[in-house]
């Protein structure tokens, strides 16, 4: 009998990094099945210079669902970032400028690009939710509040905390999810994919289609990735690996993932098969292969994913080279300063090894910083400079003085 590759793919899209789906993972999949293409999107508010790999989650599984031939929306949130998602804030997200923005909503496209298709067959779109937001009328606006209710609004565990905190919420930031919902509305949108943290907003959008286009839209929320303290993967939490970091300095990032992390980013951050990663898994749990190693593949398909097979190879190499034959990278910055003599915390701000004085400090007391391959204790002593002198801030980052 032949095998059903399309319910295969369908298994591997519903079995792979999902927390949730509404109304139901069956509803789902009798509509994966059906052999329509489904209308299906992702937003992403360009507040940062770079998507991260907790951002894989979501383009990996707008890749897959590609793949099985639906309609994909990459859609850039450049009108929705000049409000600021108020999604697991704590306090109001400072708000960016157009110029800003639009840079930031650039390099998102071309790192989407190394995972999307934009041309060909079924090529995924690019769109700005300011095409139709920008249009919004006030009339427009006060009518799309009516759907909603401040108490819903307020129900939301951010702004909970917020009010125990007695820390402002501001009115703009209530707008945040009607403006996310009416996206579902202007693209017709029959999927929305999103993380955990998106659930509140993807539901609003699920409610205004209900409302004013009397159909179904599906929502998926997707696990994110966290850091050993549970805090998710941002910019704001400063644990982010960005996926404009090159490919060595990608690399040695995930290497030094915590082990609970690396299952979920192999399910999230990666293609491997599903039934592969569990493999792994079952052999991580009974040590039938070393964590270490583990980890090595997941910073390689990681790595080749954003950086192609050729530089993961070469990362993987240099980090063999550095981490565990303790020798020096291959490649070192060469740096000309102007002096014969410097003080350590400036020859740590020359050298792009601190970007302040307090880091700089701070660095030299954790006992981060390495003339010469020896630990430096103290930032105001006098440095001269010799050609060919290493400096070194912690195990990744070295200079050489030209």
């Amino acid at each position: 009998m032949k095998k059903d590759t399309r319910a295969e793919k369908v298994a591997e899209v519903l079995g792979r990094g999902i927390e949730k789906i509404y109304p139901s993972s069956s509803f789902l999949k009798k509509k994966l099945l059906a052999g329509r293409p489904l209308k299906i999107y992702a937003g992403f508010d360009p507040t940062a210079s770079s998507l991260h790999l907790g951002h894989l989650a979501l383009l990996n599984k707008l890749a897959q669902l590609q793949e099985l031939g639906h309609q994909v929306f990459f859609l850039i949130g450049d009108f929705t970032a000049l409000i600021g998602d108020p999604s697991g804030r704590s306090a109001t997200r400072p708000q960016l400028t157009k110029k800003e923005i639009t840079a930031n909503g650039r390099c998102f496209y071309q790192q989407a690009a190394k995972i999307l298709s934009f041309q060909g067959n079924n090529s995924a779109r690019l769109v700005f939710n300011s095409q139709w937001l920008g249009k919004l009328k006030a009339e427009d606006i006060v009518e799309l509040a009516s759907h909603f209710t401040v108490q819903q609004m307020l129900a939301r565990d951010m702004f909970q905390r917020r009010i125990e905190k007695k820390r402002p919420i501001f009115i703009h930031e209530f707008l945040y999810p009607l403006f996310q919902a009416y996206d579902s509305v202007a693209l017709e949108a029959d999927l929305e994919v999103g993380g955990n943290d998106q659930t509140f907003n993807m539901l609003c959008g699920r409610s205004l289609v209900k409302d004013l286009q009397h159909r179904e839209k599906i929502v998926l929320t997707l696990k994110l990735l966290t850091d050993a303290k549970g805090d998710k993967m941002s910019k704001t939490a400063a644990n982010a690996v960005f996926l404009s970091d090159s490919s060595q300095e990608m690399y040695g990032k995930i290497m030094s993932f915590p082990d609970q992390l690396v299952e979920p980013a192999f399910y999230s951050g990666t293609r491997v098969p599903r039934a592969e990663v569990e493999e792994i898994r079952q052999k991580m749990k009974e040590k039938q292969v070393n964590r270490r190693d583990a980890k090595a593949r997941l910073a390689w398909e990681m790595v080749a994913l954003n950086w192609g097979r050729e530089k993961a190879e070469r990362s993987a190499q240099e980090f063999s080279r550095v981490f565990q034959e303790k020798r020096l990278p291959l490649k070192i910055p060469l740096v000309r300063l102007p002096k014969e003599t410097i003080s350590l915390i400036d020859l740590l701000l020359q050298t792009q090894l601190a970007s302040s004085r307090a880091e700089a400090r701070r660095l030299i007391t954790q006992g981060g910083i390495k003339v010469d391959q020896e630990v430096q204790t103290d930032g105001e002593q006098m440095i001269k400079l010799v050609k060919g002198m290493l400096v070194q801030r912690g195990k990744r980052k070295l200079v050489q003085i030209q």
